[in-house]
């Protein structure tokens, strides 16, 4: 009988497959990093416990451009600063993918808010734009011009706290507790320019990071850069406390029900 590929790998091919995995070579991305202050009592609204807030309520967008041989990808996030058990870090809220490979190893494994969507990285020039986009809207856009070169920073690890869990079978709740995760990266940047520019947030009822204003921008950079991930398991969570937080991850149709209070501004924006 001819070989069926989706029968059972052997251990070799198992072996083979993970051993491939862990030897890639560094892939480097070209990104644009926006950085503002926004309304606290907003930021401190979107932190599932125990995650709390820092002493600044910090957002960020992350807009990149990855170069994956032969498979190139945009990747994008919109976090904010979040603080558990004495290490801070950035919790992602909406993390746009262009491709399912993206999404799918980083939903499963580390339970990442990945969701298909259009990730813009240009630049004519001196002139840059970037933009997270899903369902036609551009939720985040950040547009400047690059004002100057900025010094490389040293290798620094970054954490990241993310939510693993399953909804429930009958639809009822969530299958056993969630976890918490700690992913840990390790970055290193070979080029890094300042922007001077603005970030427009646009009303969106599935992506509504419009909720976080632009109170003052802190900054905004467009790099080149690369980083490894690995992850913990911090402790296991409430499922009771964090399901008022599990419509973060999926575009819900009863979401329509959370729209914006009437008169509100359909875009918020900044400049530095």
């Amino acid at each position: 009988m001819a070989r069926v590929r989706y029968g059972a790998r052997t251990e070799a091919e198992i072996t083979a497959a993970r051993t491939a995995n862990s030897a890639l070579p560094d892939i480097w991305s070209t990104g644009v990093v926006a950085v503002w202050e926004s309304d606290p009592d907003a930021v401190a609204a979107v932190l599932p416990p125990p995650l709390k807030p820092t002493g600044r309520p910090l957002v960020r967008a992350n807009i990149s451009k990855v170069e994956l041989p032969g498979y190139p990808l945009g990747a994008g996030s919109v976090a904010v600063a979040a603080a558990h058990d004495g290490v801070e870090g950035w919790y992602p809220l909406v993390m746009p993918m262009t491709h399912e490979r993206a999404l799918i190893g980083g939903r499963e494994v580390f339970g990442e808010p990945k969701k298909l969507g259009e990730v813009t990285v240009e630049r004519d020039g001196l002139v840059v734009r970037a933009s997270l986009a899903r369902h036609g809207i551009a939720f985040v856009e950040v547009r400047g011009a690059v004002s100057g070169a900025l010094p490389v920073p040293e290798p620094a690890q970054k954490t990241d706290f993310y939510f693993k869990f399953l909804p429930a079978v009958d639809g009822s709740g969530l299958e056993g507790d969630p976890v918490l995760v700690h992913c840990l990266r390790n970055e290193k940047v070979r080029k890094l320019e300042q922007i001077t520019g603005d970030v427009v947030l646009r009303e969106s009822m599935y992506d509504p990071v419009a909720d976080l204003p632009v109170r003052r921008i802190v900054e905004i950079t467009i790099g080149e850069k690369t980083s490894d991930q690995k992850g913990r398991v911090a402790e296991r969570v409430s499922a009771q406390a964090l399901l008022p937080y599990i419509h973060q991850r999926y575009d819900d149709p009863a979401q329509v029900l959370d729209g914006p209070p009437e008169g509100s501004a359909a875009a918020s924006g900044g400049s530095a």
